[in-house]
């Protein structure tokens, strides 16, 4: 079974099983705050290709265009309500199983940046994490789960995000890369299912 047939039938069955949960909190995030169910975002896809990914919304709606912290720290002041819930419990990343079936994402692989960040990947490095699809969930991101708490301790987050978090991340994304394999694959959704119902 090759890694893109496990992508789509996994994914497909993950938006069939989860269709009444996905409406339930679609229906809580409207009531909760004015603005639109999905979260969409430019990231740095295959080959560096862009594409925009599909998240729950777990902030206040900006209007087109407004400029906001590019990095989500600690208790930030534009989480809403239900926002908290769906980000401790990682629910808000469901929605990427749609961009699992578009083909721009795999449900593992290296999580995918914004291209202010990959500006920051060292060219070697670059060039093999943007080898592949960008995933849901990946060995980086099951080590990194605490992030926006670390950042909120940071004098400076953003020189922490790219100076220290960033390049252990992108070795762990390299790493991943270098060693992929279904099973491999498996674990680590495993894994991240197991974090998630912790």
């Amino acid at each position: 079974m090759t890694k893109r047939l496990l992508d789509l039938l996994l994914a497909a069955a993950g938006l069939v099983i989860l269709a009444p949960a996905f409406a339930a909190v679609a229906l809580w995030i409207r009531l909760d705050s004015p603005g639109p169910v999905f979260f969409r975002q430019e990231r740095v896809g295959r080959g560096g290709a862009p594409f925009r990914i599909h998240k729950f919304r777990t902030m206040t709606h900006a209007p087109s265009g407004a400029a906001g912290a590019p990095l989500t720290i600690g208790a930030d002041a534009r989480i809403t309500r239900a926002g908290r819930w769906l980000r401790r419990t990682r629910l808000d990343e469901l929605p990427q199983l749609i961009d699992v079936l578009q083909g721009t994402m795999s449900l593992v692989g290296p999580r995918p940046e914004v291209p202010r960040y990959v500006a920051h990947y060292p060219p070697g490095l670059r060039d093999k994490v943007l080898s592949v699809r960008p995933g849901i969930t990946d060995p980086a991101s099951l080590a990194s789960l605490d992030e926006s708490e670390a950042l909120g301790r940071a004098a400076d987050p953003e020189r922490a995000y790219v100076e220290v978090l960033l390049p252990a991340k992108l070795r762990r994304s390299a790493l991943y890369v270098d060693e992929r394999s279904l099973a491999g694959d498996l674990r680590v959704i495993a894994r991240t299912l197991r974090a998630m119902f912790r």
